[in-house]
């Protein structure tokens, strides 16, 4: 009786592709520093020691899913835009799927850049500009868009696309996808140059700086720059011109410190909402005033994009947990206004719609896009507005 040879375990034909969905998934979700290998490892059902086979680090994998994510960019745009019988409507179609599907892809070289080398950012800055000016070119065609104004929409449409990766808002596929396309689709039929002025800010209070306050703006402008994990204790003590010990007379960690610049740009964004309900009780003309109050608040201080761009630091912190809950429910609020000023709109959709304006500020900041235009300010709240229909 012939003997039964023992089952050969196979080893997945693309174990470095596999490794790099999951670290990218993870990476969207977590932040990078907050993932591991051994968590990556975890998720693709294999040893830590098995992916440095394919990797030589966290970093090297950080830059394979950044670069398979405008890997999938370059081609939804090849499929979309492949012929000249190409029309605007498949390109929204593959790009809002992309983003629904795989958020990964449409968002996570968008916060990634502090963590890649500078030849990494070059590349992907080259090639994800290349794949926005077709799509400006596409949204340009047979209409009365400048240049200037087909790319501002491109970018707009991007950071909507891939506004489903900041939150978790329960909502199937098709629904989801539904959305996006309609917000989209808002986007693209702006003209930013039509964009009307922004309400200035009202002057801030009088009062001497404190040492304090010189703290949390150092450190404000060095984790604007270098990103939260980058910058240490004696860093920020050097830049306001005392040692690392002497921050701790003030603020008890580096965590407070970020907490300490929520709070501040929270008090910020809670001013505007006292002036905006003091001027009005229409909620479409009160959800307005905020987003004017946040393009202000965003665009005068790094604070607020700050306090966004490092909220996964701040996770799971008992020290940051009113400050998260604050946030949570500024949010709230829009959502709230919105479904107010549309009374049909379900709380899910409204979610994703305030979700998606937001976006489109908070990533132009990120990235540093236009930022210096005068009429970044005006052109971001236009759009902004145009995606909530208000």
């Amino acid at each position: 009786m012939a003997t039964e040879k023992p089952t050969r375990r196979t080893r997945p034909a693309d174990r470095k592709g596999q490794l790099v969905q999951h670290a990218a998934a993870l990476f969207a979700e977590r932040g990078y520093t907050q993932v591991s290998l051994a968590d990556i490892a975890r998720a693709a059902g294999v040893t830590a020691p098995s992916v440095y086979r394919h990797f030589d680090d966290k970093q090297a994998l950080l830059a394979a899913a950044v670069l398979a994510g405008v890997d999938d960019l370059e081609a939804c745009t090849g499929r979309a835009l492949a012929d000249d019988d190409a029309q605007v409507a498949d390109l929204i179609a593959a790009v809002c799927t992309l983003g629904v599907r795989r958020p990964q892809s449409t968002s996570l070289w968008r916060w990634a850049s502090q963590h890649l080398t500078d030849d990494q950012n070059r590349e992907v800055v080259l090639r994800t500009r290349a794949i926005l000016h077709r799509w400006a070119g596409a949204l340009a065609q047979g209409t009365d868009l400048s240049e200037r104004e087909a790319v501002t929409l491109a970018w707009a449409a991007l950071s909507v696309a891939g506004s489903m990766s900041v939150h978790n808002t329960r909502m199937s596929t098709t629904r989801a996808l539904e959305e996006v396309e309609l917000l989209v689709r808002r986007v693209i039929a702006l003209r930013p140059a039509t964009a009307p002025p922004l309400p200035p800010l009202p002057p801030p209070g009088a009062g001497v700086p404190t040492r304090r306050d010189e703290i949390l703006d150092a450190a404000a402008a060095m984790f604007a720059e270098r990103g939260y994990s980058g910058v240490g204790v004696d860093d920020i003590g050097a830049a306001v011109g005392i040692t690392g010990p002497s921050v701790y007379k003030h603020f008890s960690s580096k965590m407070a410190i970020l907490a300490g610049i929520g709070q501040r740009s929270a008090t910020r964004l809670e001013a505007g909402v006292v002036a905006a309900y003091a001027s009005t009780a229409d909620p479409a003309k009160l959800i307005a005033m905020l987003v004017d109050s946040y393009v202000n608040v965003i665009t005068s201080t790094p604070d607020l994009s700050v306090s966004f761009n490092n909220s996964y630091a701040l996770a799971g912190q008992p020290t940051a947990h009113d400050l998260v809950d604050l946030q949570r429910h500024y949010v709230a609020r829009w959502v709230d206004l919105l479904m107010e000023a549309q009374p049909d709109l379900p709380r899910e959709r409204a979610a994703v719609d305030v979700r998606a304006a937001l976006s489109v500020v908070n990533d132009a900041i990120r990235m540093r896009r236009g930022v210096k235009r005068p009429e970044f300010g005006a052109q971001m709240a236009y759009l902004m507005k145009g995606v909530l229909d208000v």
